[in-house]
């Protein structure tokens, strides 16, 4: 499997100090019953906690064999239309003001810029994808040189599939 784009949305450093927080807030308050209960919840809260924020934080956006995965989201390249990169003051206003209830959105708030890419498939209600991204550039690259190896975006049809 040949891929010309892959990042994974993981949370920065400083965020992981909610779940040590967390841990340490359900310790304090079991402690009152004892101090291996308070262990206990030390221990449990911050890996319940990082369980959370790390299966929150890790979701992958890759182009590969001619497709767009974007966390459980996977587009044929030649569904895809025109991809427009974002700054952090275009990308808020697109995640907020301008933002299409129909979109795909992999959005996660600690990265401040994104991509937004048109969804050209006439069968598709969804207009566009939003995908947060640390480098909407190399993002927006990587779709049009796997169209262009596609012959331009024409070619076979394959269903597009959404979840998440």
């Amino acid at each position: 499997m040949s891929s010309s784009y892959d990042e994974r949305l993981s949370a920065p450093p400083l965020l992981w100090l909610v779940p040590l927080g967390t841990g340490v807030s359900a310790g304090l308050i079991l402690f009152v019953f004892g101090p291996v209960l308070g262990l206990l919840g030390l221990v449990g809260g911050t890996a319940l906690a990082a369980v959370v924020l790390s299966s929150y934080g890790s979701p992958r956006i890759r182009v590969v064999n001619g497709h767009l995965v974007a966390g459980e989201a996977k587009l044929p390249l030649e569904a895809l239309g025109e991809a427009h990169v974002m700054d952090k003051e275009e990308a808020f206003l697109w995640r907020t003001r301008k933002a299409d209830a129909r979109a795909f959105m992999l959005l996660r708030g600690y990265i401040p810029t994104a991509l937004r890419v048109d969804v050209t498939d006439p069968q598709d209600p969804t207009p566009y994808l939003y995908l947060s991204t640390r480098h909407p550039e190399s993002l927006a690259d990587a779709i049009r040189e796997g169209r262009a190896l596609q012959g331009g975006g024409q070619g076979r049809e394959q269903p597009a599939t959404h979840g998440g």
